[in-house]
């Protein structure tokens, strides 16, 4: 489990550090400003500025799955290479913590949080919809078959709207099934 105790500079690069150490075990990190941040799906050098839209939540979530579904962000993060079909790994991940916050916000999550919850939900189960939100946009993606990734946002929006519509379902469960 994350525990954010530290200055918000510091924990910022510790979870950088960890996030690269739990997706590339067999690769070291030479610096944290560095070009090997691109292997995981980061824009740029520095990895902290593809998170303007989500904050640190977006680095929380990465560091979820990747810690607590290390085997499948594997498997994932060799998917989203595909030469035809890649996607950046890191920058999908921050738009889905984004998509599960404005679905938390917007009250979709209601039903599926009460039928997976007893008593109240906490930031785990907030974390464990990202997770299935983040297989789920993987299968949906290559099922898809987009022409390339300039169609992200096309398939992000269709991909948000089945999730809506699955959400509607007063019996709904999301929970990720490995």
């Amino acid at each position: 489990m994350i525990l954010i105790t530290c200055n918000m500079k510091s924990c910022f690069s510790s979870m950088f550090v960890q996030l690269w150490d739990l997706l590339m075990p067999t690769k070291k990190l030479k610096a944290r400003i560095s070009k090997q941040w691109a292997d995981i799906g980061f824009q740029g050098d520095d990895p902290k500025t593809d998170f303007r839209g989500m904050g640190i939540l977006g680095l929380i979530n990465l560091v979820y799955f990747s810690e607590n579904y290390t085997r499948q962000a594997h498997h994932i993060l060799s998917r989203s290479n595909h030469p035809k079909l890649g996607y950046s790994y890191a920058i999908v991940g921050i738009n889905l913590t984004e998509m599960a916050y404005s679905l938390l916000k917007s009250e979709a999550l209601k039903f599926h949080l009460y039928n997976l919850v007893p008593g109240v939900p906490t930031m785990e189960h907030f974390h464990q919809f990202y997770c299935y939100l983040v297989y789920e946009f993987d299968k949906f993606w290559f099922e898809e078959k987009p022409e390339s990734i300039m169609y992200f946002n096309i398939y992000r929006e269709k991909f948000h709207e089945k999730i809506k519509g699955l959400l509607l379902d007063c019996n709904v469960s999301l929970a990720l099934k490995i």
